[in-house]
């Protein structure tokens, strides 16, 4: 199995005290199988660069989460993907983030389950497979 994880997982590695849960679902899977989206680095880059220790805390992210997962670039498959998912959302009345919609088209693009703690923003998306790794296990 591929799993694609989202910002707020790749967030939560940075804090002082991680949730003990994701550590251990992390430390459980091989790291060949932990995949994020440039999206997710765009979102990660935004929320760094607003802050007064920028440079200090960007290179914490580069070094200690995004040099351990692989990073998925954004094409013209994730793009069809996205507009489909678009399209359906709509057609059922449902309105979601555009990076959200990006996030889970790569996710589907490279058979990836979706990884996050914002279970409801993906739980509408035809295919995708979607899991909280900051509860604990049941």
């Amino acid at each position: 199995m591929r799993y694609l994880l989202d910002t707020n997982i790749l967030s939560e590695l940075i804090r002082k005290r991680p949730n003990p849960h994701l550590l251990e679902r992390l430390r459980s899977k091989s790291s060949r199988s932990l995949f994020t989206s440039c999206i997710c680095v765009t979102e990660l880059r935004y929320g760094s660069a607003l802050r007064k220790d920028f440079e200090l805390f960007w290179s914490k992210i580069e070094e200690e989460i995004l040099s351990r997962v692989n990073i998925l670039e954004f094409g013209v498959n994730e793009s069809v993907i996205a507009g489909d998912l678009l399209a359906s959302l709509q057609k059922r009345g449902r309105s979601v983030g555009m990076e959200d919609v990006l996030i889970a088209s790569t996710a589907l693009s490279h058979n990836c389950a979706m990884i996050t703690g914002n279970v409801r923003h993906f739980l509408d998306m035809e295919g995708l497979t979607v899991e909280n790794w900051l509860d604990p296990p049941r």
